[in-house]
């Protein structure tokens, strides 16, 4: 049997990191042996902190993939966000819960859904193919939903994502409001992080029409200390935006304490965000109240408006 590359999309965050471990568990499971999962960058504290709470180790760094190698896609389905080579792969599989953003000149199979996180998608595949969700596979499922939904908090959770949380943190045998806060809490530690690495920590390129753009999103617990670096952000957010030809440059400062975003844009195309919230950039920043899901309040809006 052929090795099979199972990864989640480039600035991993915990669901793709997590969903990656999983899916390439239940390949194994239904008898794909040679499935195995890999990451496309490093990981960030939060997801260091669910691999050190279960005393897992990373999935193996993956920079290309042989030419004709098969792949499944977690977490992303954009060339754009996965493996530089991905166009001489062939890909097996995609579970995601974003945006169609790809074609492929065969079929398929594809699984997406409109739910807060993928691994609520891979939920329900263990229990459709009767898969037994082991204390540690629960355990990782729960950490994804909990850091994609904000502790369910976020626009995008669905009533699926919750009834995830609930059974998943049976399982687990994990009390996930308070092991969830701990968590998100562990992520919005920036200390030791450049601020080269704090602008790739969760970048994703999101064109809005014909805009090109790249939205950023940090977690924190206070955007009081996180915008002390201000004039460093936007000093690398500028030479960013030089170096990739870009017309916006959008960080979300998100306060998972009172789901509010602090907004920094730069760029030719920046008074974007003034049109699309009715707001006004003071200093190239402003607070974009309960905005806290790039997914669902950043990038439909701004693309509408653009």
């Amino acid at each position: 049997m052929e090795k099979t590359y199972v990864f989640g999309h480039k600035s991993p965050d915990t669901d793709t990191i997590t969903s990656s471990i999983v899916m390439a568990n239940l390949e194994q499971q239904l008898g794909n042996t040679e499935a195995k999962a890999y990451r496309l960058g490093n990981i960030n504290k939060e997801t260091e902190y669910v691999l050190n709470y279960l005393d897992l180790e990373a999935p193996e760094l993956l920079e290309k993939i042989d030419d004709n190698a098969n792949v499944i896609l977690v977490d992303h389905n954009s060339p754009k966000e996965s493996v530089d080579n991905l166009e001489n792969a062939k890909i097996q599989k995609i579970i995601d819960h974003h945006k169609i953003a790809f074609n492929t000149s065969y079929p398929l199979y594809v699984r997406t859904e409109p739910v807060g996180c993928t691994e609520t998608i891979l939920y329900k595949l263990y229990q459709e193919n009767n898969i037994e969700i082991t204390k540690e596979i629960a355990s990782l499922m729960l950490s994804a939903i909990i850091s994609d939904t904000l502790l369910l908090k976020s626009p995008t959770t669905t009533e699926e994502d919750k009834e995830a949380v609930e059974q998943l943190s049976k399982i687990a045998e994990i009390d996930y409001e308070e092991y969830g806060l701990d968590m998100l809490k562990a992520g919005t530690d920036l200390s030791g992080f450049t601020i080269d690495e704090i602008l790739q920590l969760d970048a994703k390129q999101i064109d809005f029409k014909d805009i090109k753009s790249i939205v950023n999103q940090v977690n924190t617990a206070s955007i009081d200390d996180v915008m002390q670096m201000k004039d460093q952000l936007e000093e690398g957010m500028n030479k960013i935006i030089e170096e990739q030809d870009l017309d916006i440059f959008m960080l979300l400062i998100t306060d998972i304490i009172n789901s509010n975003s602090q907004v920094i844009a730069l760029g030719k195309e920046a008074k974007l965000v003034e049109k699309a919230y009715n707001v006004k950039l003071e200093d190239n920043t402003v607070l974009l109240e309960g905005v806290v899901s790039r997914k669902k309040q950043v990038v439909p809006i701004m693309t509408e408006n653009a």
